[in-house]
């Protein structure tokens, strides 16, 4: 029987997650961990997982790379996105996007704020469109992953990718 809904079929979205540190390792790395948990448990699949220096240069490299890839529709990144020296992720990734979602990043700042208080105003978390890919670029705490994921992409994921993929 079809779908009286034929918008609302489920996809399964092919993801990478990309965890930026100078510190982490793929054992250690419990936010990257959590990203590709929360992505199955939810019937999405996670096509690739990198530990990035955070470094404009290899995170960008990264992220090009990743779009070119026919077999992915989404990047989501974590880490890097204070205002730390180290912190380049929000810089790295900005400059890539073609088209942001400006919701995304208010939404989470706000959600956070209900959490941590006024130290969420210090999230540079953002979101866009890259070469047809889905980027999103999360703090690189457990509570801030799980948050973002659980609140924001996971329950709009399949629906953004349809709209990017002009669907």
């Amino acid at each position: 029987m079809a779908s009286p809904h034929p918008d609302r079929q489920p996809i399964a979205v092919r993801c990478a997650v990309i965890t930026v540190s100078d510190t982490r390792s793929p054992d250690t790395d419990r936010s990257g961990q959590a990203i590709q948990q929360l992505l199955q448990s939810a019937g999405h699949q996670v096509a690739e997982y990198a530990l990035v220096k955070d470094d404009p240069t290899p995170i960008q490299a990264q992220i090009k790379h990743l779009c070119q890839r026919s077999d992915l529709d989404a990047v989501i990144l974590n880490g890097g996105t204070g205002i730390a020296p180290r912190d380049t992720t929000y810089d790295a990734v900005e400059q890539l996007l073609e088209k942001t979602l400006p919701g995304f990043g208010e939404i989470f700042r706000w959600l956070s704020y209900q959490e941590i208080g006024s130290r969420a105003i210090a999230s540079r978390a953002v979101a866009g469109v890259c070469q047809g890919k889905l980027i999103f670029s999360l703090p690189g705490s457990s509570n801030a992953v799980t948050l973002a994921m659980e609140k924001l992409i996971l329950p709009e994921l399949m629906h953004l990718v349809k709209q990017v993929r002009g669907q």
